[in-house]
């Protein structure tokens, strides 16, 4: 018995005529010097079911800004929903879904930068000046002071390793231009 196929979320014949359309719509709009024209109801509903099925992935599904992630993706796509060219490429299943893709990889870096800025604050404020009531007990201080400093210690970011990794190339690269 041969295996029923599977209907997929998005149609990419279907997604990819929308997109010949569409572009034809900008271009002649773009002759007549008329605004753009609106993004369809279709070419939308792609883009969110797109980025909502993405955001399902195992290595994206358990971030708790993932609302966040599909927002910035749709943005992206609507952002660079000039740039497909049907001429060039058919799929643009793919092309959406790569947009998508580095839009969810840079919310998780923002969020996570924001989040080692956070810590930051914390180990350096004084902790009895921002959580703290004058007349609290002095052994809950305690305790919360411990507390946030063995659960809230930071050690090497994964921010700083980044900019130490682009450091050490930059300087080889400039380094091999001197010799040769």
């Amino acid at each position: 018995m041969s295996k029923a196929k599977k209907e997929h979320y998005v149609n990419n014949k279907e997604f990819l005529e929308a997109m010949t359309a569409y572009k034809k719509e900008v271009q002649q709009s773009l002759k007549k010097k008329k605004d753009k024209p609106l993004v369809t109801d279709y070419i939308g509903s792609c883009f969110l079911k797109i980025a909502n099925h993405l955001s399902y992935r195992p290595n994206f599904i358990n971030y708790t800004f993932r609302d966040d992630m599909v927002s910035d993706g749709i943005e992206n796509c609507l952002q660079y929903l000039d740039n497909f060219d049907p001429a060039k490429s058919s799929n643009p299943f793919a092309y959406f879904t790569q947009i998508i893709y580095y839009a969810f990889i840079r919310r998780i870096q923002k969020e996570k930068k924001q989040t080692t800025i956070k810590h930051k604050l914390i180990m350096d404020s004084n902790y009895d000046d921002v959580a703290l009531q004058p007349g609290d007990d002095a052994e809950f201080k305690n305790q919360f002071r411990d507390f946030l400093q063995k659960n809230l210690k930071m050690e090497d970011t994964p921010i700083k390793k980044v900019e130490k990794k682009v450091k050490k190339t930059r300087t080889r690269k400039s380094t091999s231009k001197l010799f040769n």
